[in-house]
């Protein structure tokens, strides 16, 4: 949600900051800007709405240089998606902000500055920052000084950027909750608010913390805390590269990381599973004690991530651990009753979801107990916050739809429930080295469920000229017919719910009829026959099935079924392999469909404020 980028170095830094927008346009936006300090030591400024290539094509008639700059996309919250409102902001030519998340205090803020004679070109919260700024230098405070003091002023949560041209040697970053990284480089430094816009200059980073302001010149940064005191930061060094985040031969980054899923599970696994046994230190130093101590699992997760914790329900109380899954939104603000020794679980790819972070504060602040995380991003703030921190070794997801850090995040859900199974006298080594020949098995399972790939794609035409979609599955498939509902609703913009098969009589088969595809989930296990019976529930009302059924379940193909067959797998493991083909089926759709696979209207990839 959002991006900032920044550089200043000795050479035109407009084609660091470009590159640096189009690297980060997976977040999410509506419109974007670009600011240098030029050769007269005055903003230069460019701004549009819609895609990046929109202000590229705008900086090739109007060129842009300078060797100091700050760039953004924005994702619209205060004020409509106008030019005006696309950042940077500037006050009287003489300060320039970028600024990610929300400015809660705006409103009073906006009437006080009114008040003082300044002048408001923009409907944002984010044109108080830069008069609030603009108003300590104006007193005589030097630029790190003004932004610090400007920052105790302001509510809510917010990463900003900072120039200006009484200082066009400096660049300023503050962090308070939206992350932000500095990175640094030979006469160079650069701020982002993601690694893979870093890359293409530099493979050394900082990340800032909550009440951090960084001061960034061409010969180092220097770090100070919230107390404005100067602070030591790691000094963190990527693996990734330029191509990591490139689309290879692939049509879309959505398609790519759908077929990236076997090497994203191998990854994950890799050092945490022996041939029979799982190696519970791969979880943290403090793992056994917690693990050890813990009754119950409380899971906290938005979006994708809580269907993964659905799944996880269902395989931890299959055996004897009681879960309770919770959306972050919700558990924030509502009384619990809080199980003794529960281990709270926050589920996230980013590990910078807003309200997943302020759910885990309130999980502590109310008595849980010790805290995991299960995240894509090691330097991330839910990482930071938790005791433990078993990282999914995905590799970068770009498509807002997320689908391998899904699959990898199950696998990840796997192996913390075989470290809660084993102090569970019913199972043995016995039972934990059958999940783990399962789980090993994974990545070449996968691999041949992408092979219905072109099939999926012909049955994609199904949805050409439909605008609603039902689907069904049962017991831990169900969570997997929500998430195929999500991906579909995500990325065609087609309407599509999902329900337990067994409540279809209960409100939904009211909207069965030859418009309304239902999608059925069916692995060959105990609830086959009770799913066989609701889907013949649908076809007596004239609706079109669509089953990804085991190629040993029975299911036949008939006028108003179409089946496609997978591979048998053992219940276990099932969920993951059934991911799959609804992923390709969303995909396919979405093609059909001719939306914006990789940045769907209205949503972010990374929601960072509440």
């Amino acid at each position: 949600m959002c991006g900032i980028v920044g550089a200043i170095a000795e050479s035109n830094v407009v084609p660091f900051l470009l590159e640096g927008l189009k690297r980060l346009e997976y977040r999410g936006y509506d419109s974007s800007g670009i600011t240098v300090i030029g050769s007269g030591d005055d903003f230069a400024r460019a701004r549009r709405v819609g895609k990046v290539t929109e202000l590229e094509q705008a900086l090739e008639r109007d060129r842009l240089s300078g060797s100091i700059g700050i760039a953004h996309t924005r994702w619209a919250t205060h004020g409509a998606v106008t030019e005006k409102n696309a950042h940077p902001h500037i006050c009287w030519g003489k300060v320039a902000v970028v600024c990610n998340g929300i400015i809660e205090n705006y409103a009073s803020l906006k009437a006080q500055q009114k008040e003082k004679g300044f002048d408001f070109t923009s409907d944002t919260d984010t044109e108080v920052v830069v008069h609030q700024i603009y108003q300590h230098l104006d007193q005589g405070k030097e630029l790190k000084d003004a932004v610090q003091a400007a920052t105790r002023e302001l509510r809510g949560a917010y990463a900003l950027g900072v120039a200006s041209t009484d200082h066009p040697d400096r660049l300023i970053a503050a962090r308070n909750g939206p992350p932000l990284l500095v990175g640094v480089g030979a006469g160079e430094g650069f701020i982002a608010s993601d690694i893979s816009a870093l890359i293409s200059a530099t493979k050394q980073y900082y990340v800032l913390e909550n009440g951090d302001i960084a001061d960034v010149r061409r010969d180092g940064v220097k770090i100070f805390d919230i107390d404005g005191n100067q602070v030591e930061r790691q000094l963190h060094h990527t693996a990734l590269s330029a191509n990591g985040v490139s689309l290879g031969g692939y049509r879309h980054y959505m398609q790519k990381e759908i077929f990236e899923q076997p090497s994203a599970i191998a990854d994950t696994l890799e050092g945490r599973v022996s041939s029979e046994r799982l190696l519970e230190q791969s979880f943290g130093p403090a793992a056994q004690v917690i693990f050890d101590n813990t009754e119950a699992v409380q899971i906290i997760a938005c979006g994708t991530s809580y269907h993964a914790g659905l799944v996880a329900k269902y395989w931890f109380e299959h055996v004897g651990i009681p879960c309770d899954v919770e959306i972050a939104s919700e558990f924030r603000y509502r009384r619990h009753v809080v199980k003794r020794n529960s281990l709270v679980v926050t589920l996230s790819q980013s590990g910078e979801t807003a309200d997943t972070l302020a759910a885990l504060e309130h999980a502590k602040n109310v008595g849980f107990g010790s805290s995991l995380t299960i995240c894509n991003t090691p330097e991330s703030s839910l990482v930071r916050a938790s005791d433990l921190a078993l990282m999914m070794h995905a590799g970068p997801e770009i498509g807002v739809a997320s689908t391998k850090a899904f699959t990898t995040q199950l696998v990840a859900l796997m192996l913390l429930g075989l470290a809660l199974w084993r102090r569970r006298d019913a199972y043995g080594g016995e039972f934990e080295a059958k999940i783990i020949k399962q789980l090993r098995s994974l990545p070449a399972k996968v691999e041949q469920a992408l092979q219905l790939d072109p099939q999926i794609k012909k049955l994609a035409e199904l949805f050409a000229d439909k605008q609603h979609a039902l689907f069904v599955g049962r017991g831990a498939q169900y969570p997997i017919a929500l998430e195929g509902a999500l991906k579909l609703k995500e990325i065609s913009y087609i309407h599509a719910e999902a329900y337990p098969a067994g409540e279809l009589k209960h409100g939904p088969l009211a909207l069965v009829d030859a418009a309304m595809p239902v999608v059925a989930v069916a692995p060959n296990n105990d609830l086959l026959e009770k799913l066989r019976s609701n889907i013949q529930e649908v076809r007596a009302r004239g609706g079109r099935m669509i089953v990804f059924a085991d190629v040993d379940s029975g299911f036949e193909a008939d006028s108003d079924t179409d089946v496609v067959c997978v591979a048998p797998v053992d219940d276990s493991i099932s969920p993951i392999i059934y991911t799959i083909p609804l992923q390709l089926l969303a995909y396919h759709v979405a093609i059909i469909k001719g939306t914006d696979v990789d940045k769907p209207r209205n949503l972010a990839k990374s929601v960072t404020v509440e």
